[in-house]
């Protein structure tokens, strides 16, 4: 047994006020859940305390809160684990204090419990009901629903099943993981900067449709999830959902197969998001280095007869990044010459460009996906 202090943050609506924080302290061995302590202090301290959950197996997804700043299940936390990310937190070792933290009131109760508490906060991108419970109805499930999950075959339905060779379904096995968490949508970057971006749950789900050999709508599919400026070329790569994914969904990587389904397809979206994405990978290849000011230029207007005739919309697009390039420039990350200018920019040192094309090659020849994934620290060096 041991004690642990939860740091919750705490929102009766019926009260009028606004959210606050409140610290438990709970006795329990260290290899039970955070769910565990959480309704050990609901038992013990605070009947109101008011948490989803269902299975405590990390089955059926009711569960979903942030725990220490990141997206999860709290059934699948172990209060162990969480006491030593927070304490790596408050070292400085980890990630920055939850976001908000500082800015609500201090806790009104358990003044001077122990130090380093495992905070609890409700999931985020999602209105707060009450305490540690979010509307998922209004945020999740209503984007679940848009894109149209479940079958659209071909013809008549036959007397009994559909059946399908067991290796047309591998693709999709991994979206079909999902247990509808919410967790992925909680830690969405990309939602945070638009609300109205469809997500990568209700994405995920997509793809589920879009690999299964028996749905008839897949073209009408992609067209409608490329055409849309909210769709699949609204996600900024984060790989916050992969990381917060408890089933291993990797929503992200699912994102990523709809877009190659779409380029396979010839779909070429009103949002420029295909030629974006060529001109990355091109330009990667070609360097080693993204040359954003190229990057720019080529996303709207590709190639010699694109930069002779731009259209109407890459002209809009264009003068619209201004601001952007300008905010670029005032932060210091277009600081230098080679950064402004397209083309310019340099290419990696030695034969280390030689070895991203090798990689190219080599995923090109295999048909392999490659979804890389490269941490850093702030303030590293390029």
């Amino acid at each position: 047994m041991a004690t642990y202090t939860l740091k919750v943050r705490r929102y009766q609506p019926e009260s009028g006020e606004g959210p606050y924080w409140e610290e438990f302290d709970v006795d329990l061995d260290p290899s039970l859940s955070v769910l565990d302590g959480i309704l050990q202090a609901k038992d013990r301290d605070d009947g109101s305390l008011a948490v989803r959950c269902s299975c405590r197996a990390a089955i059926c997804g009711s569960c979903g809160v942030k725990v220490n700043g990141s997206s999860t299940l709290a059934c699948k936390t172990q209060l162990g684990e969480a006491h030593e990310a927070a304490n790596r937190r408050q070292a400085g070792d980890d990630a920055a204090p939850p976001r908000g933290a500082d800015e609500l009131p201090p806790p009104g109760s358990a003044a001077g419990s122990p130090a380093n508490p495992i905070v609890v906060e409700p999931m985020g991108n999602m209105p707060v009901i009450k305490d540690l419970i979010v509307d998922m109805e209004s945020t999740h499930w209503a984007k679940i629903r848009r894109v149209t999950p479940w079958l659209l075959p071909h013809g008549q339905p036959p007397e009994r099943e559909y059946v399908v060779e067991p290796e047309s379904m591998i693709d999709i096995t991994q979206s079909m993981a999902c247990i509808q968490c919410g967790a992925c949508v909680s830690s969405c970057l990309s939602m945070e900067a638009d609300p109205d971006f469809i997500g990568p749950a209700a994405l995920a789900k997509a793809y589920r449709f879009v690999g299964d050999p028996r749905d008839a709508e897949t073209v009408e599919r992609l067209h409608d999830l490329a055409d849309d400026p909210h769709g699949i070329y609204d996600c900024t790569h984060c790989f916050s959902c992969i990381d917060a994914c408890p089933k291993g969904v990797a929503p992200m990587d699912q994102i990523m197969r709809l877009r190659r389904r779409a380029e396979e397809n010839e779909i070429a979206d009103p949002n420029n998001g295909h030629s974006h994405m060529a001109a990355f990978t091109s330009i990667i290849e070609k360097k080693g280095t993204l040359d954003e000011a190229l990057l720019l230029q080529e996303s709207y207007a590709p190639g010699v007869k694109g930069k002779l005739k731009p259209t109407k919309g890459a002209i809009k697009g264009l003068l619209g990044s201004i601001p952007t390039a300008i905010r670029g420039i005032r932060t210091g990350k277009m600081r230098s010459l080679p950064k402004l200018i397209p083309g310019v920019h340099h290419k990696l040192p030695g034969g280390a460009q030689d070895e991203v094309k090798a990689i190219y090659r080599h995923a090109e020849e295999h048909g392999e996906e490659l979804n890389l994934y490269i941490k850093g620290e702030e303030g590293d060096d390029e």
